[in-house]
């Protein structure tokens, strides 16, 4: 018998931004997040967030942006929005969720720092991916995902794996603590962290070959004050780490990263 959950749509919309922004816009749909209507019912979040977080994977400048938030889940298993991408969820259950999405890797601008100068863009791409999550109580969840298609080439590939806790701290109030890893393959990794022959010769940077394995490891926290069982307030506090070939990468300035999130959501 699945477990009847309490809405935390509110408060876990404005945690998958603090999920995905440390490098701001580029970990975006690390994970999906389907808590926009219980099983069985249609519903959406809207809202908007500021993130202040850095201008690439890596970098040490600080790149700080306001970003609305969208998102519409129906009771087919359909999904779609601005955190989680299009998508269909087969289990249509409150304590398990898998299926399938499309979202998009928005890619890097080398005009977003000097360091990246004469790297060349990372363009934006398509992605094929699929997701897998389990809540075992109304406190903890575990969270997956897998998304192909990044890259200029296509062929990067990213894996994510986290779990949290959430606690009501009193009627008003909700902590949510987590934690994530993220694996990529070579593609990838080449792509946002190595440097090839051709951009040596235009930048300052000695030819870099980055390999798959573990891309970052970080922790986050977010506290939710909730006005209204429709109308919230979050703050959120991540910090991720570069791991590997990526922290070892030419391109890497600062490994860790803090970067905080401020959220308002509304439910519809």
């Amino acid at each position: 018998m699945p477990v009847a959950f309490p809405s935390l749509k509110s408060a876990t919309i404005a945690a998958a931004i603090a999920l995905a922004a440390p490098a701001t816009v580029a970990q975006a749909f690390d994970a999906v997040r389907l808590y926009g209507a219980a099983a069985g019912t249609d519903g959406g979040t809207v809202g908007l967030g500021y993130i202040a977080g850095t201008q690439y994977q890596g970098s040490n400048e600080r790149r700080n942006m306001v970003l609305p938030l969208l998102d519409y889940q129906w009771t087919s298993g359909w999904f779609a929005g601005t955190s989680n991408g299009l998508g269909y969820d087969f289990a249509k259950r409150d304590d398990l969720q898998y299926g399938l999405r499309l979202t998009a890797d928005l890619g890097r601008k080398q005009s977003r720092s000097e360091v990246l100068r004469g790297m060349g863009d990372v363009d934006i791409k398509p992605q094929v991916g699929a997701f897998l999550n389990y809540f075992p109580s109304r406190e903890f969840f575990l969270t997956s995902s897998l998304r192909y298609g990044s890259g200029n080439d296509g062929r990067g590939l990213v894996i994510d794996l986290g779990a949290g806790h959430a606690t009501q701290l009193a009627t008003q109030w909700r902590l949510t603590l987590g934690a994530a890893v993220s694996l990529a393959n070579a593609d990838y990794m080449q792509a946002y962290f190595g440097v090839t022959p051709a951009q040596a010769a235009g930048s300052s940077h000695a030819v870099y070959s980055a390999g798959a394995g573990l891309r970052e490891a970080k922790v986050n926290g977010s506290l939710t004050y909730f006005v209204s069982q429709r109308l919230s307030f979050t703050t959120a506090l991540s910090i991720g780490t570069l791991l590997g070939d990526a922290k070892n990468s030419p391109l890497t300035r600062q490994a860790s990263t803090p970067t905080a999130v401020f959220a308002m959501a509304y439910a519809f």
